[in-house]
């Protein structure tokens, strides 16, 4: 087995030990955080019926010229996500999830993106 398949192997397995320990995901939205090397994306899964409900991403159109605006970094272009997620959450009255970090390490974006959504009062 190659370096790089036992690498996804061993996140995978991490991803899915994360979600299992979520606990109550029938109860509440489940906010699901994805980064790669540039963007990150996040989006609100209702787990009972399998559809997402809201999404946002640093590759948006209307995030995206504020982002070359700005010249700003990675954890910035994180926070920016996660105030637009987060407005469009309180819109539709969503105050309470469950932050899936997706079997990523808490610091760096995923600890700016939850800070902020945190901020702006998103419960969790």
């Amino acid at each position: 087995m190659s370096k790089t398949n036992l690498k996804r192997k061993s996140w995978m397995k991490k991803k899915y030990r994360t979600k299992k320990s979520l606990g109550a995901l029938g109860q509440y939205l489940r906010l699901v955080v994805f980064r790669s090397n540039k963007h990150i994306y996040g989006q609100v899964l209702d787990v009972n019926k399998g559809i997402t409900i809201i999404s946002s991403s640093s590759i948006d159109n209307d995030l995206e010229s504020v982002l070359k605006k700005n010249n700003s970094g990675k954890i910035e272009a994180s926070k920016l996500v996660a105030k637009h997620l987060s407005d469009k959450m309180k819109k539709n009255k969503i105050t309470a999830i469950i932050f899936d970090r997706n079997g990523y390490r808490y610091h760096g974006r995923i600890k700016a993106f939850a800070d902020q959504l945190r901020d702006n009062g998103i419960k969790f």
